[in-house]
C-alpha cells in the first residue's frame, strides 16, 4: 500500500469512523404552529428506542442518530404527536398543532361553570392522572406535576424527601410579594405554606424562608389526583380574586362511576441514590502545599498510611435510601350513590443517614343524587406525614448545613467518633458534618384534615333556559409540629448558646364559603349561547404559631425542661 493511499485511509478514519460510531446530530427548532413561538420542554425521540432529548428555552434541540434512515416522534403536552423521517444529519425544524382533543375538553372558566377549551378566555393547562402518575410513582402532588405545565417554573426547597417544590407562573415575580398560586382541592381554598422550625435561631439562616422547610402541598397524595387545571393571566384574579393574581392551581380528585365495586391494589418498592456525584479532588503531596502550605502535608501523608483519604460526600450523600408505597382503592355505585375511598402509605429513606418522609393518606369521596332537582357530595380526606429533614438549607454560619460544611472540609482529616464516642472539632470549620449526621434532628409532624360539601339545586331546566344555584363549602385544618435539636457538644454551640431545642406547635384552620348562581340561555335556534353567574365567597384563614426555644443544656438532654433558658414566641394571624 502505497503512503498517499495510507494516509488516505487514516484520515478516513479520523474523521468519518468516529461519526458512524458515536451518531451524526440532528437539530433545529420546535414552535407552535398557530402563534409561531417557541415549544419548550417538547420531547425529541427516535422511535423505536430510548434516545431522546427535550428542547431548551427556546424550543431548539439536538440529538445524535447512530443509523439512517430514523423517525423522530415530537411530542408535547396539549399537542399532537408528530412524527418526522429523518435521512441524514441535517437542520429539521417542526411546528406542532395544538390536539384538537385538548380544545374540546371541558375546562374549569370560573366558580360555577365550565366551558370547551378553545371556548376559553383564560389560558388554561391541563394534566391528568395518567400524566400525573402514570408510569412512575410520585412521591409528591408538586414533585408530580414537574415538567408537565406549561410556562411553570417548579423549584425543589430541597432535596430530602418530603422536600416540596416551590411552583410559579411565568411572568409572576416580586420581591416581597407571594408569588405562589392559589391551590383549590375539590373546592376547598388549601394551606401550601412553607412553616419554619426555628431552625435559624441557631443555625445562622436569615429568616424563616430559609430553614429548608417543606411546602404542604407535599402532604397531598398525587395517586388520588383526576385532574389538575392550572390557570394563568390576569383573568385569574377577576374569577378568584386578590389571593389568584399569581395563578391558580385547581385539583379534582378522582370520584366514583355507576357500577360493580372495583377494589385497584397495588404495591411499589424503589431507592433512592445520588446520582451524579462532585467526586474527590485528586490529591497529592505536591497540590497539597500548595494549596494550604507545608504544614498541611505530614496531615496529608499521615492519613495515606493509614488507610487514604475519607470521601466526605459519599459519607454523607452515600446511603440508599428504600422506597416502598402502598395503594389500595375501592370505587363504584348506582345512578342515585356514588363513591371513591382511597387509602395510601408511602415510607421513604432519603440518602443521608438518618433522613426519610412517610405519609398515610386516607380519602373518601361520595356523589348523591337526592332528587331530579338536588345533588350533593361531600369530600374528606385525612393525611398523617412526618419527615426527617436533617441540615440541607442555606446554614452558613452555625456549621450544620451539609454542604457549607463539605467545601471547607479536607479529606485527610477524620472527623469520625473515637471508641469512647467522642466526635473531633472540625479543624477547618466551625462544625462536623458527621457529628451533625449522627446526633442533630430536624423533624416535623403533619395532621391534616380536609373536608368539601357542595349541594347543587338545578331550579330551572327548560329547551332555551337552564339556571342552577350551588351552596359548597370547605375546611382545611393542619397541625404541625416541629422539632429541632443540636447537640451542647457541638463545637458552634459550645460557648455560645451550648445546645439548642426548638419546638413548635403550629395550627391553620382554612374555611370557605360560597354560593352562586348560573343562569345559561340559548338565543337563534342554538347558535347563540349566553352564560351569566354571580354569588358571594366568604373566606377565613386563622394561624397561630408558637415556638419554644431552649438552650444552655444539661448534657445529654433533649427536652425543653432541661435547657437553663428558655424563651417562647407566638403569633397569630387571621
Amino acid at each position: 500500500m502505497s503512503k498517499k493511499l495510507f494516509f488516505k485511509w487514516l484520515l478516513f478514519s479520523f474523521v468519518f469512523l468516529p461519526a458512524v460510531l458515536f451518531g451524526q446530530a440532528v437539530k433545529g427548532t420546535v414552535s407552535d404552529e398557530a402563534t409561531g413561538l417557541p415549544v419548550s420542554g417538547a420531547t425529541v425521540l427516535v422511535k423505536g428506542t430510548t434516545n431522546g432529548q427535550s428542547t431548551d428555552f427556546d424550543g431548539k434541540y439536538s440529538i445524535n442518530i447512530s443509523e439512517f434512515p430514523a423517525v423522530l416522534v415530537f411530542s408535547y403536552l396539549g399537542y399532537e404527536t408528530k412524527e418526522v423521517t429523518v435521512n441524514s444529519a441535517s437542520t429539521v425544524n417542526v411546528q406542532l398543532v395544538e390536539s384538537q382533543e385538548a380544545l374540546d375538553e371541558i375546562v374549569i372558566s370560573g366558580l360555577g361553570t365550565s366551558v370547551k377549551r378553545a371556548n376559553s378566555a383564560n389560558a388554561i393547562a391541563v394534566v391528568k392522572a395518567e400524566e400525573l402518575v402514570g408510569k412512575t410513582a410520585q412521591p409528591t402532588l408538586d414533585g408530580a406535576l414537574y415538567g408537565k405545565i406549561p410556562g411553570a417554573n417548579l423549584t425543589a426547597s430541597s432535596g430530602a424527601p418530603g422536600g416540596g417544590f416551590a411552583l410559579r407562573l411565568r411572568g409572576i415575580t416580586s420581591i416581597n410579594g407571594n408569588n405562589q398560586p392559589l391551590f383549590i382541592i375539590d373546592g376547598v381554598y388549601v394551606n401550601n405554606a412553607e412553616i419554619p422550625s426555628g431552625l435559624r435561631f441557631a443555625s445562622g439562616a436569615n429568616a424563616g424562608n430559609e430553614e429548608n422547610s417543606g411546602n404542604r402541598l407535599a402532604d397531598l397524595d398525587p395517586n388520588d389526583i383526576e385532574r389538575v387545571e392550572v390557570l394563568k393571566g390576569a383573568a385569574a384574579s377577576v374569577i378568584y380574586g386578590q389571593r389568584a393574581s399569581a395563578g391558580v392551581v385547581v385539583i379534582t380528585t378522582k370520584r366514583g362511576k355507576s357500577g360493580k365495586a372495583k377494589v385497584s391494589f397495588s404495591q411499589d418498592v424503589g431507592f433512592n441514590t445520588i446520582i451524579n456525584k462532585l467526586g474527590m479532588r485528586p490529591w497529592n503531596a505536591q497540590n497539597v502545599e500548595a494549596q494550604f502550605g507545608a504544614a498541611e502535608v505530614p496531615l496529608f501523608n499521615q492519613a495515606i498510611a493509614n488507610g487514604g483519604l475519607i470521601d466526605y460526600e459519599d459519607e454523607i450523600y452515600g446511603e440508599e435510601g428504600f422506597i416502598t408505597e402502598t395503594k389500595v382503592n375501592v370505587s363504584g355505585g348506582n345512578e342515585n350513590t356514588k363513591y371513591y375511598v382511597g387509602a395510601s402509605y408511602r415510607d421513604e429513606e432519603g440518602i443521608i443517614k438518618n433522613t426519610g418522609f412517610d405519609r398515610f393518606s386516607l380519602r373518601a369521596n361520595v356523589d348523591f343524587k337526592i332528587s331530579d332537582v338536588f345533588d350533593a357530595s361531600v369530600s374528606s380526606n385525612y393525611v398523617r406525614s412526618n419527615s426527617s429533614r436533617s441540615f440541607t438549607g442555606n446554614e452558613n454560619e452555625g456549621g450544620l448545613s451539609y454542604g457549607y460544611t463539605l467545601a471547607f472540609t479536607r479529606p485527610w482529616i477524620n472527623l469520625f467518633p473515637d471508641e469512647n464516642g467522642n466526635y473531633p472539632d472540625n479543624p477547618n470549620y466551625s462544625g462536623n458534618p458527621i457529628l451533625v449526621r449522627d446526633l442533630a434532628e430536624n423533624l416535623d409532624r403533619n395532621n391534616r384534615f380536609i373536608q368539601s360539601v357542595k349541594l347543587t339545586a338545578n331550579i330551572l331546566d327548560t329547551e332555551k333556559d337552564r339556571l342552577k344555584v350551588t351552596f359548597s363549602g370547605g375546611l382545611d385544618y393542619l397541625g404541625n409540629d416541629t422539632f429541632v435539636y443540636v447537640p451542647e457538644i457541638h463545637q458552634a454551640q459550645r460557648g455560645n448558646q451550648n445546645g439548642f431545642i426548638g419546638v413548635g406547635k403550629n395550627n391553620f384552620t382554612f374555611f370557605n364559603h360560597q354560593i352562586v348562581a348560573v343562569w345559561n340561555h340559548d338565543a337563534m335556534n342554538g347558535d347563540l349561547a349566553f352564560t351569566t353567574q354571580g354569588g358571594l365567597i366568604y373566606i377565613e384563614n386563622q394561624s397561630d404559631f408558637v415556638l419554644t426555644q431552649a438552650t444552655q443544656l444539661i448534657p445529654g438532654q433533649t427536652t425543653l425542661g432541661q435547657g437553663a433558658a428558655q424563651q417562647i414566641s407566638r403569633a397569630n394571624a387571621s
